[in-house]
């Protein structure tokens, strides 16, 4: 039987992946590595040659402290004139309670390429509230940039909502912090209670923003907020949210848990989803030990409303 070729399948075994196509025409991407233990980025002309793109390491775990753990979630951008790269990382981990200790911190690079240059380290994040952070993006919207980001209040039960702030600097966020969504639907409350992994989609006169919802097994999937572009982005109520998933699991090509996105566009100008899923459901122990997340690419389209339809995972 000949074997069909899976031309959505970006990079193997690389969970929460983000891709950035920036003005020198390469694409840029980085993701969570099975060990956590390292960031890599890796470059190329195309989405698919990211496939077979040399990775570059750019920076490792501390042995000990607030950074020497479970290092998640990567993502790059460019700020006035530097490169930043957020990521979540933890100080110890607990497995047989299953719980984490991650905050959020900011690496800045001066170089033209981010796969070269030297990379600072600009310290934690400062939210309102020490607690479990992770999975920072950042956008910006006339003149202004925010940071969204997920978070564990510890007055709200479950794991973790969707917050938003203006940045003063690339790492330093101006209080207040708004909660966007927490957990509160069925599909977001599976294994979990968790709103993650958020990404900003700008279009249409608006402001969607993506997050991922429920345990990272077969039950993940994705949620959309929506504000109208000539709102106050700061106050919850510019913000309405899907009342059902917007992608989700499609057994029927053996697509699992599809979530933690970015988006891109290709090379023909076609807005692109950049998610992870897994192909089986059979996992031993712990999702998050499960290293065939893969990173993954499909062409999306608009409706009349002028919002983005994602389809199912093909």
């Amino acid at each position: 039987m000949k074997q069909v070729e899976d031309r959505h399948l970006i990079v193997e075994q690389r969970a929460d992946p983000w891709v950035y196509l920036h003005t020198d025409g390469y694409y840029y991407f980085t993701a969570s590595v099975p060990e956590y233990d390292l960031i890599e980025l890796r470059r190329a002309k195309s989405l698919q040659a990211l496939r077979t793109a040399e990775p570059v390491t750019a920076w490792v775990k501390h042995e000990t402290g607030p950074m020497s753990d479970l290092i998640w979630a990567p993502e790059l951008h460019h700020i006035h004139g530097k490169w930043y790269l957020y990521f979540a990382a933890a100080k110890s981990r607990d497995i047989v309670n299953g719980l984490f200790d991650h905050r959020m911190f900011v690496l800045e690079n001066e170089s033209t390429n981010p796969l070269e240059g030297e990379w600072v380290e600009k310290g934690q994040v400062q939210t309102e509230w020490d607690s479990f952070a992770l999975d920072a993006t950042v956008f910006e919207h006339k003149g202004t940039h925010y940071l969204v980001w997920a978070q564990k209040d510890p007055s709200i039960d479950g794991n973790s909502n969707v917050y938003i702030a203006e940045l003063e600097n690339p790492w330093t966020i101006k209080l207040p912090q708004v909660m966007l969504t927490k957990p509160e639907y069925d599909w977001e409350t599976r294994g979990f209670l968790v709103n993650e992994g958020a990404a900003v989609l700008k279009r249409n006169g608006h402001i969607f923003i993506t997050y991922s919802a429920s345990a990272t097994d077969e039950n993940y999937c994705m949620g959309m907020l929506c504000a109208s572009d000539d709102a106050d982005l700061l106050n919850p109520a510019s913000w309405s949210k899907s009342f059902r998933p917007v992608f989700q699991t499609n057994a029927d090509v053996n697509q699992f848990g599809p979530g933690h996105n970015s988006f891109t566009v290709n090379e023909k100008g076609e807005d692109v989803l950049i998610y992870h899923a897994r192909t089986y459901t059979e996992i031993e122990g712990d999702p998050l030990y499960d290293p065939n997340r893969h990173a993954r690419a499909q062409v999306f389209t608009w409706n009349e409303e002028g919002r983005p339809e994602f389809g199912k995972p093909l």
